[in-house]
């Protein structure tokens, strides 16, 4: 495919004068990303792009509602254990946008010829394995302050070598797919990412964490990464010999953007800081009071901060992509609840529960986490099919209701049997909304710059746990976890209204 082929006219006008000379020898990624040519799928091509998700996802499902929690627990205390913890994801996830973003745009770029994804994400998984080793020699042989802050920094490290893999890794997809089989790429990915790695850490981790051998934990995070990055290691990438140059000014506005976006959060943290010490009990009127800050500060970082940080991370063009700024509005949203259930779920078990102490907690988590992973497991399949029957924006509507409506029943609910009707439901609107709404942005980004797009994505992954969880952890300490909970729940039904902001894109898939 030459560079006449394409239809971004403006990539030969930023080309160096030596590509211009030769311009039918410019190719981007040889076939062209801007349009994959149509060509038969091998039957292992969508496991292989996406076999990192579960990688990546499976750490998560780790470190996020199971090792960290308790290992911040055991450093900090328990009166202010949510409010620590929170500090800990604002540090981490903050770090996590600024790379992951930086990433996307030099995986862009890149001209190795190993491909232009690959190198980062075989570097990034390294990296991250040794972070692993740390973790285990933090959470055996240290305690106290020191061994939170200690904690804090290997996995801010972690976090750089997790998303330099992660921003190039979400590029694979439109590089590779047909622009037909986006919702199959798609819905195989949400099935790596969701439940497989959720069903994973409950049967072959759970029992480690449970008995507190984290070594054990860790051991078989790095046999997963090193499984997986090996198999990302066969996909047929090919390389792009000549690349446009990448846009001046683009990092420092990455750079920018991450620290516009934690300066909102943390604005808003302060808001949070002064205003609780001003309600003193826990009756209803001051639970009232709190949700309703909680909800109101969680809603003006979402919407500027994805406003402001866009508008900085984009320049100019972010006033002609309205859609892609909706679809993060509305996939952060989504996701604050998604991730911050989750996080949160270890001390809300423990305060709903007096049997459920400590590390006592891990057994009825990962149960409501293994049914949430059997709901998010059946959708993930029926996705692709559904996809092409609601269409893209109508699957993501329904997935926004179902999620509301799961939580309430988990945060209402007096026993944990009905706590697991609400989990199967959150998983079923899950495993939903990951395949809809990433099919939906894979159609939606400018497809020479995917990598670029949908590291700016990442505002929504890496923003939804700073914002929830720095801004809720301090409500969870004063006004208790349950209340927390259904803060989240009301942000799935704020994500269906952001939804109705995007036109003309995603009626069918």
């Amino acid at each position: 495919m030459t560079a006449k082929n394409r239809s971004d006219e403006a990539f030969l006008e930023e080309m160096t004068p030596e590509a211009l000379e030769n311009p039918a020898d410019i190719p981007h990624l040889e076939e062209g990303t801007a349009n994959v040519p149509e060509h038969p799928v091998p039957w292992h091509e969508p496991f292989l792009t996406s076999s990192m998700f579960f990688a990546v996802s499976t750490r998560s499902n780790i470190m996020t509602p199971l090792l960290l929690p308790l290992l911040v627990q055991t450093f900090v205390g328990e009166s202010l254990k949510g409010t620590y913890f929170g500090i800990l994801r604002l540090s981490t996830l903050m770090v996590a946008l600024l790379v992951q973003a930086i990433a996307g745009i030099l995986s862009d770029h890149s001209t190795s010829k190993f491909g232009r994804r690959r190198p980062f994400i075989l570097v990034g998984s390294a990296m991250d394995i040794l972070s692993f080793v740390a973790v285990g020699v933090i959470a055996t042989t240290m305690s106290g302050m020191s061994g939170y802050w200690v904690l804090l920094v290997v996995v801010v490290l972690s976090m750089v070598a997790s998303n330099l893999s992660h921003g190039a890794l979400q590029g694979l997809i439109p590089d590779i797919a047909p622009k037909s089989k986006y919702a199959l790429f798609s819905s195989i990915k949400s099935l790596l990412e969701v439940p497989l790695p959720i069903i994973f850490v409950f049967l072959v981790v759970r029992g480690q964490i449970e008995n507190q051998n984290y070594w054990a934990a860790l051991i078989l995070l790095i046999a997963v990464y090193v499984v997986c990055t090996a198999l990302t290691m066969l996909i047929k990438e090919k390389p792009q010999k000549v690349a446009p140059p990448i846009e001046k000014g683009a990092i420092w506005r990455i750079v920018a953007m991450t620290a516009a976006f934690s300066v909102i959060i943390f604005a808003m943290g302060l808001v949070v800081t002064f205003v609780l010490p001003l309600i003193t009990g826990r009756t209803l009127p001051d639970l009232l009071v709190m949700g309703v800050l909680g909800l109101t500060v969680m809603l003006i970082a979402v919407i500027l901060g994805v406003i402001a940080s866009l508008r900085i991370g984009l320049g100019d063009k972010a006033k002609s992509e309205k859609n892609f700024t909706w679809w993060v509005i509305n996939r952060l949203a989504f996701i604050v609840g998604v991730t911050n259930l989750s996080s949160f779920l270890l001390y809300f078990v423990q305060e709903r529960f007096a049997e459920a102490k400590g590390a006592a907690a891990v057994s009825p988590v990962m149960l409501l986490m293994g049914i949430l992973a059997i709901g998010l497991l059946l959708s993930s399949i029926l996705s692709a099919r559904t996809m092409n029957w609601l269409g893209m924006k109508g699957l993501i509507l329904a997935s926004g209701l179902m999620a509301a409506t799961g939580s309430a029943i988990v945060v209402f609910a007096s026993t944990l049997p009905i706590m697991f009707v609400g989990s199967f439901i959150c998983g079923l609107a899950m495993g939903f909304f990951y395949a809809s709404n990433w099919a939906l942005g894979v159609s939606i980004v400018p497809k020479a710059e995917a990598g670029r797009y949908l590291g700016l994505s990442n505002l929504a992954g890496a923003g939804a746990g700073a914002i929830g969880a720095y801004l809720g952890g301090p409500i969870g300490d004063a006004g208790g976890f349950t209340l927390l909970m259904s803060l989240y729940g009301l942000m799935f039904l704020f994500s269906t209204l952001a939804l109705s902001q995007i036109k003309g894109a995603g009626e069918k898939a």
